[in-house]
């Protein structure tokens, strides 16, 4: 009969940990919190240094009479939740609902789901840091401050059902600013010059520079057109060649921000997406802690790429790497890396082999040997004006064998060219076979992605990261802004919610002003803050002005987006909302005409079989499906088409290594048909 209890968050990693543990051990999953503020009303005790009124939550109830029942005849109880804030103060309500004594030594943590890390966590136990929980109720406690007295006013001012939040708020302006820095954007033109040169059979490209004595920047035709009259079929002259050799060292192991940032590049993965799938790899052991903003990594960690390393790939690409954590990282746990590496990534499936992968290889990759370029430049000068000419080829690949890290800016330079020159000398002359003129002009700022608004908000310390992910779904959710592709845009509710927290609160969407409340959070963590102080100098000149506020503004109407589809009903035209799903179209005659229609999105292909349009549908988590215009859902349909895939181009379904098409099937009685659409729903919702 085990007479131990270890206690975690999620039942996969109880499964794990209890298979490390053996039979003295029970293993109970909490399944996150068990307790919180409550959601019907403020729960936050101002008068009583801002004391939070906590509840057991809804549907929480079952498993607390579960674990309370399993604790009751224990000789030893162990609060194994997650190493960060968050777990602390999951842990600490635990601790107070099993009435464990303060002084207990219960709390264990390990950064990876190891049989080593966990059996050396139960021998070193340690109790609950009362300073960690109280870091992680400021934080709640501020952010329900924030929301529950600011958004009834946007609710009241704006539109009801938005919300506010000390880090949504930030984030959504750093989105805005960026929109604003497009829309005044004046592009301005210059023109690049390109020297197609010969000399024997070799052919090089040679790019205008300057003159003798200094750069010069191309900015219009005149000019552009007087340089090459003066040189033109001229004498080209090399008068300089640089040789060198360049070094490329490799990127530290993730930690939570770059993961994401990565992932986003490379496997075209949500932030939500990426952590989601990276619990699952931590929760059943294979990689360590994924919310960490350290690249510090492990001694055993060390030996163990070394070791990989050299039996893959030689002494010669193993290199002994350290990297400075940034000054402003909590440390509180390791780089993201994978827990031992005698697994393949052929043991995984789909998304979490493909994140797996890349964790793995960003690990090895950084502790390899740098790579190494031959690099030449060559200086040509004609007339009084230089052409340059540079190329490099690389001389030894070192961790680029293994990996190369992505970039949100495609644009190449010089130095990141590649290729191999021809043998040019000091005093060799080039035949002019062309002259190239281009021009071109500036362009804006590229609009934030989501791997690029969490490297912003890394840079600028607004958030952690656990909060990256939450912070992107949140403004996506109530519709603050929207994906275009890839990019975040702004949507006219978000700008109105912005512009009225600018205007009136400025504190809120201050980015430095929100980077201090971090740093304070990390203060109270090592008890450098008293929390009750914090809270006080927040909450004072807050209130103040959210009461003189609320008096002053009038209500603000929302710009509405006018389409061009006519109500058949009272011929007005049909304006844009925002629903619970996504936008549709209704008339603006509403109450007397209640007219609504969805915004249907066409398919650039023909049904594949009956060569009809082919409708993008989205379920209600989002994810699209496609339908044929004569599909009706009835048993009269001109055409059955119905696929979670995109037709290709020939017309047929585009074929997928997990998921087919689905299709319904035709039936002549009613039986049938009822029994076929019971199936056809599991896997498609009904339009």
């Amino acid at each position: 009969m085990p007479n131990k209890l270890v206690i975690v968050e999620s039942p996969s990693k109880a499964k794990t940990i209890k298979k490390y543990l053996g039979n003295d051990y029970d293993v109970i999953a909490s399944q996150g919190h068990i307790i919180d503020l409550p959601s019907s009303k403020f729960g936050v005790d101002i008068e009583n240094n801002f004391k939070p009124e906590y509840k057991t939550m809804k549907g929480k109830a079952k498993i607390v009479k579960e674990i309370k029942e399993k604790a009751k005849d224990k000789d030893k109880i162990f609060l194994a939740t997650d190493p960060d804030r968050e777990g602390e103060a999951i842990a600490w309500h635990l601790k107070n609902v099993l009435n464990i004594q303060e002084n207990d030594k219960c709390r264990i943590a390990f950064n990876e789901i190891t049989k080593t890390a966990v059996k050396s966590a139960v021998e070193h136990p340690r109790k609950v840091d009362n300073h960690l929980v109280d870091a992680q109720q400021a934080r709640r406690v501020l952010d329900r401050i924030v929301g529950y007295k600011l958004s009834p006013l946007l609710w009241k001012k704006i539109k009801k059902g938005l919300s506010a939040g000390r880090v949504q708020s930030v984030a959504l302006k750093i989105i805005i600013d960026r929109e604003r820095q497009i829309r005044e954007f004046k592009p301005e033109e210059y023109w690049l010059l390109t020297a197609k040169l010969q000399k024997q059979s070799d052919i090089v490209f040679a790019k205008f520079y300057g003159d003798t004595k200094k750069k010069i920047q191309l900015t219009n035709k005149e000019q552009v057109d007087n340089i090459i009259q003066t040189i033109d079929k001229k004498e080209y002259k090399v008068i300089d060649v640089k040789k060198s050799e360049r070094k490329k060292n490799p990127p530290p192991p993730f930690t939570t921000s770059s993961l994401q940032q990565e992932a986003s590049r490379k496997l075209g993965f949500s932030v939500k997406k990426t952590m989601m799938v990276a619990q699952k790899l931590y929760e059943a052991g294979h990689i360590t802690y994924m919310r960490t903003d350290s690249t510090r990594l492990s001694d055993d960690a060390r030996e163990m790429a070394k070791k990989y390393i050299v039996s893959h790939f030689g002494e010669s690409y193993y290199l002994n790497r350290f990297f400075k954590t940034k000054e402003t990282a909590q440390d509180a746990h390791e780089a993201i890396r994978p827990s031992r590496l005698d697994i393949s990534v052929t043991e995984f499936d789909g998304d979490e082999r493909k994140l797996y992968g890349l964790i793995l290889n960003r690990f090895l990759a950084s502790q390899m040997s740098v790579a190494v370029y031959d690099t030449t430049k060559i200086v040509i000068q004609v007339e009084n004006y230089i052409f340059h000419v540079n190329g490099s080829v690389i001389k030894f690949d070192g961790f680029m064998k293994l990996y190369i890290e992505g970039r949100d800016d495609t644009k190449v330079s010089e130095e990141d060219e590649e290729g191999i020159l021809p043998d040019l000398k000091i005093g060799d002359i080039l035949e002019q076979k062309e002259l190239k003129p281009e021009q071109k002009f500036t362009e804006p700022p590229s609009r934030y992605t989501e791997a690029s608004l969490v490297k912003a908000m890394e840079e600028k310390a607004i958030g952690r990261p656990s909060t990256y992910a939450p912070t992107i779904s949140t403004i996506l959710d109530r519709f603050y802004i929207e994906k275009d592709k890839k990019f975040l845009v702004p949507t006219n509710l978000g700008e109105v919610v912005n512009n009225m927290l600018e205007e009136y609160f400025k504190d809120i969407v201050d980015v430095t002003f929100t980077a201090d409340m971090e740093n304070k959070l990390d203060m109270v963590a090592e008890n450098k803050e008293n929390y009750v102080q914090m809270m006080q100098e927040f909450y004072t000149p807050f209130i103040t002005n959210l009461n003189e506020v609320e008096n002053k503004i009038e209500r603000v109407k929302l710009p509405e987006e006018v389409s061009d589809i006519v109500c058949e009903l009272c011929g007005k035209n049909m304006v844009v909302k925002q629903g619970r799903f996504g936008k549709f179209l209704a008339c603006p005659g509403y109450p007397e005409c209640k007219n609504t229609k969805p915004i249907v999105e066409e398919c650039n292909v023909p049904c594949p079989k009956c060569g009809g349009k082919v409708l993008i549908r989205k379920t209600k988590a989002k994810r699209n499906f496609y339908v044929c215009e004569n599909n009706t859902n009835k048993e009269d349909s001109k055409c059955d088409y119905i696929s979670w895939n995109k037709p290709g181009k020939d017309g047929e379904a585009t074929k997928t290594t997990r998921k087919k098409a689905v299709t319904k099937k035709k039936t002549t009685t009613k039986t049938k048909a009822k029994s076929t659409a019971k199936k056809v729903t599991k896997k498609i919702p009904k339009k």
